[in-house]
C-alpha cells in the first residue's frame, strides 16, 4: 500500500504546504463541462502522479493500478471510491492543455531548486506511441536539468514550425537562467535563440554545423590561426555580416 501512502501525504499537504505539486495542479483549468464530473481533475491527475512514481504509464497500467490499492480512491476524492477505467483517463488527458501542465510542473521544479541548475540541454523527441495512422506523432522540445535529472519545461513542436521556433519558446518560459549553460542541437544555433539565452541571463554551447555553413568556416579558420601560434584578437563584433554570432 506504498502508493496510498503517498497518496495520502499529497492530499494532506495540500492544505498545509503551498509549494507542493498537489495544490499546483488545482491551477490547471478543467476543460470538461461542469456535468458529468465524476472524477475530479486534480483527484484523477494525483492517480496519474502516484502511479508513475510506482512505473505505470499507460493509461492502461494506471487504472489497474488505481483498482488494486483500495482505499486509493477515497483518498483522491472519488464518488464511492470507484477507480476511473483506462479510456476515461486517456481521454480525460487528451484534453488538457500540454503546455500549460508543463509550465506548472517547471515551475514547481524550480522552486525545489532555488539555486538554478548547472546547465540545461535542449533536445527534441517525438513521442513514442503518439502517431495514429496518417497522423503524425507528437513532437516536444524539453529543456533537461542533468543536475536534478528531470525536464524542466518542454513545449510542443507544431507541425508548421521547428525545433528553432519552439525554443525560443521554451526559453521564453524558463525561469531565469543565472549563468546556467545552455547546449542543444546545431538547429538551435541561431542567432536570436543566443540572443534569448542570454537575454535570460545565461550562456550557451551550441554546434556549428551545416546549417551555418560560414559560421563554422570562420570557426575552423580562427582555430587553424590559434594553432599556427598566431592568435587572433579577440572578436567583440558579429562574426560575418548580420549573423550575430560572437567569439
Amino acid at each position: 500500500m506504498r502508493g496510498v501512502g503517498v497518496c495520502v501525504r499529497l492530499q494532506t499537504r495540500r492544505r498545509t504546504c503551498p509549494g507542493s505539486l498537489v495544490e499546483r495542479l488545482a491551477e490547471l483549468p478543467d476543460p470538461r463541462s461542469r456535468h458529468g464530473r465524476q472524477y475530479p481533475l486534480v483527484g484523477l491527475l494525483t492517480l496519474c502522479l502516484v502511479a508513475a512514481m510506482g512505473g505505470h504509464t499507460t493509461p492502461a497500467a494506471i487504472s489497474q493500478f488505481g483498482r488494486r490499492q483500495k482505499r486509493l480512491g477515497h483518498a483522491l476524492g472519488f464518488k464511492n471510491g470507484n477507480m476511473p477505467c483506462a479510456n476515461t483517463i486517456a481521454g480525460r488527458l487528451r484534453k488538457l492543455d500540454p503546455d500549460h501542465l508543463d509550465r506548472i510542473i517547471g515551475d514547481w521544479r524550480a522552486g525545489r531548486h532555488p539555486e538554478g541548475w548547472e546547465h540545461l540541454a535542449l533536445d527534441g523527441r517525438q513521442l513514442r506511441g503518439s502517431r495514429d495512422g496518417e497522423v503524425p506523432g507528437a513532437h516536444r522540445l524539453a529543456a533537461y536539468a542533468p543536475g536534478a535529472a528531470a525536464v524542466v519545461a518542454q513545449m510542443t513542436v507544431e507541425a508548421t514550425t521547428n525545433e528553432h521556433k519552439a525554443a525560443l519558446r521554451l526559453l521564453g518560459v524558463l525561469p531565469p537562467l543565472g549563468g546556467t549553460v545552455v547546449i542543444g542541437d546545431a538547429i538551435c544555433t541561431q542567432p536570436d535563440v543566443c540572443a534569448a539565452v542570454q537575454q535570460r541571463g545565461g550562456d550557451d554551447t551550441l554546434y556549428a554545423k551545416s546549417n551555418q555553413g560560414t559560421l563554422r568556416a570562420d570557426l575552423e579558420a580562427a582555430f587553424a590561426t590559434a594553432a599556427g601560434g598566431d592568435f587572433p584578437p579577440r572578436v567583440t563584433a558579429p562574426v560575418g555580416p548580420g549573423r550575430g554570432h560572437r567569439m
